[in-house]
């Protein structure tokens, strides 16, 4: 379901992608650091936004060195330092991609989600530690999805309310102080996990429909076996108009934050990323496909 937040990168000036690889790189090391090489693989464009977006709302300063890694032995790239935020982003991309590989073996014995799980195991446990409260409450949303899906819940907003909640968790984040930006950030957080979460249902109608799986816009909009691309016609102007209301949302709640830092790049993925995003994915014009930096 991760994957779907990222720049437009044909609109980042180039220094904004310097930076923007940079915070990759530095989070991809600070998941090496703290749990090994392994977790590294887990590593998400949405958790890297997460991240740079926590850093704007700080005093931190923006500083960083050009470095060689394993997956870019040769030429050396531009690393941000790491801070408390991207320790505290790492610790929740080996957790949610924990939950989603776990997941996957228990709905659907995926080899992949066995093995991935079991990969990540110690990791899990580790972050679980240092993050009880968070881990519970993620647990508790994703209990509460698996029950509307068992159930086939038939309404898009009701199915998408669990993991609008989760990503509003992770973004209430503890180390901003200010309780005002932090619930600014979580109502981000809910409108980003809502569009995801649709966006992701959309994107996968037709493996839906081909696996008989659930899929709660096949509910909603009652598919009665007629060909996809018909069905996606029928139902691709009320989708548009549900993940447009989530986007306008994200911009509010954005603009409430003052952020100066990375305003470059933030800008560029709130307000073109998503929406070349959605456009895509709406279009047909290719599944989610996470690329290379």
């Amino acid at each position: 379901m991760f994957g779907y937040v990222e720049p437009d990168k044909p609109e980042l000036k180039i220094r904004e992608f310097d930076v923007f690889r940079g915070y990759y790189c530095s989070l991809c090391k600070t998941i090496g650091k703290r749990y090994g090489q392994i977790p590294r693989l887990s590593l998400s464009y949405d958790l890297t936004f997460l991240y740079i977006l926590l850093d704007a709302t700080s005093a931190f300063p923006l500083g960083g060195r050009r470095e060689r890694c394993i997956a870019h032995p040769l030429k050396k790239r531009f690393r941000v330092f790491s801070n408390i935020f991207a320790e505290y982003a790492s610790d929740m991309n080996v957790i949610l991609t924990y939950y989603s590989l776990k997941d996957k073996w228990d709905d659907e014995k995926s080899l992949l989600g066995g093995t991935g799980s079991l990969a990540l195991k110690m990791a899990f446990n580790k972050a679980r530690k240092l993050h009880p409260e968070k881990c519970s409450a993620i647990e508790g949303y994703l209990k509460d999805l698996r029950t509307l899906e068992k159930n086939k819940c038939d309404s898009v907003d009701e199915a998408a309310e669990p993991f609008a909640s989760l990503m509003r968790e992770l973004f209430e984040c503890g180390h901003i102080k200010d309780e005002s930006t932090r619930k600014t950030l979580g109502w981000m957080g809910y409108n980003l996990g809502r569009w995801i979460y649709l966006i992701d249902a959309f994107d996968d109608l037709s493996k839906d429909i081909k696996h008989k799986s659930y899929n709660p816009i096949l509910c909603q909009y009652d598919f009665n076996g007629e060909d996809v691309e018909s069905f996606k016609e029928r139902v691709r102007k009320a989708l548009n108009f549900n993940l447009t209301y989530s986007l306008s949302e994200i911009e509010k709640a954005y603009s409430l934050l003052d952020i100066e830092k990375n305003k470059g790049i933030l800008d560029n993925i709130l307000y073109s990323g998503l929406i070349v995003k959605t456009d895509a994915i709406l279009q047909g014009r290719g599944k989610n496909e996470k690329e290379s930096i």
